[in-house]
């Protein structure tokens, strides 16, 4: 889908706003296209990393399961990337067709977080030899990156939302 064709339901003035919002965002690590930053992706390679070292260290648990979603603005408020207030300013005028694919994306992706948290829990509590722990957390933390990647996507200008099918083939049994 073009460009054009992915802003033409929104109104005159909603597109001139996006184009004066194009024009601030220029020159920063903020898209210009989508008014999103991958920076906010950062917040769940957190996760990502605790959750690799579970395996090893079953005594990050606590840490792991203290990570918690954070809303793309509350991400920029909270870090020390060097345009967070344009970011946080610019996300009110993405163009809905990229935040509606953003934030559907961003939805699995808080929701595969909270389960692989519980599913790995119950393994470490059941006492699972250690060479299946390193399976289950690959696995989750795979998944992740791979939600990680459609939400990069998105980022980068892509519309496409993941539908029920490509979700539970992504998440698996």
């Amino acid at each position: 889908m073009s460009e054009s064709a992915r802003l033409q339901d929104i109104s005159p003035e909603q597109h001139q706003a996006y184009l004066v919002w194009r024009e601030r965002v220029a020159g920063t690590n903020i898209s210009s296209q989508t008014l999103l930053a991958t920076d906010y992706l950062n917040h769940f390679n957190e996760i990502v990393m605790l959750l690799e070292m579970l395996a090893d260290m079953p005594d990050m648990l606590d840490e792991a399961k203290a990570w918690q979603p954070k809303s793309y603005q509350e991400h920029f408020r909270d870090s020390a990337f060097h345009d967070r207030d344009l970011a946080i300013e610019a996300y009110d005028h993405v163009p809905e067709a990229y935040r509606r694919s953003f934030e559907d994306v961003i939805g699995h992706l808080n929701e595969h977080v909270s389960q692989s948290i519980a599913r790995i829990e119950a393994a470490i509590l059941a006492g699972t030899e250690t060479a299946h722990l390193h399976h289950l957390c690959g696995e989750c933390s795979r998944t992740i990156q791979k939600l990680m990647d459609f939400a990069n996507a998105v980022i980068h200008g892509s519309t496409k939302v993941l539908d029920q099918e490509e979700v539970d083939r992504l998440l698996g049994p």
